[in-house]
């Protein structure tokens, strides 16, 4: 049964930094190329930031570029999202998951966790 459990989220001032973590099993996780999505109040799910397993090539979404990194442990099927700098806007529940050849989520949503930055 596969499971991803994101953790780490709170309640940080702008400028901040959090580092959130997703515990995930059931699956063959080196084998997967892991994302970092995040939903804000009333707007859809979008995604953060990308790692391939081989190579571990990083991609992000510009709103995060030089803010967040995104690494992972493979030998503990553990995915990190490093969030510096924080703002406001990043306010939202964010998720982890896997994804296939065409970057399509494969597995259910988490609970996520909640980052919320705020003064």
């Amino acid at each position: 049964q596969v499971q991803l459990v994101e953790s780490g989220g709170g309640l940080v001032q702008p400028g901040g930094s959090l580092r959130l973590s997703c515990a995930a099993s059931g699956f063959a996780f080196s084998r997967y190329t892991m994302s970092w999505y995040r939903q804000a109040p009333g707007k859809e799910r979008d995604l953060v930031a990308t790692m391939l397993t081989l190579g571990g090539s990083r991609n992000y979404a510009d709103s995060v570029k030089g803010r967040f990194t995104i690494d992972r442990d493979n030998v503990k099927n553990m995915v990190y999202l490093q969030m510096n700098s924080l703002k406001p806007e990043d306010t939202a529940v964010y998720y982890c998951n896997a994804n296939g050849p065409r970057a399509q989520v494969i597995f259910g949503w988490g609970q996520g966790t909640q980052v919320t930055v705020s003064s």
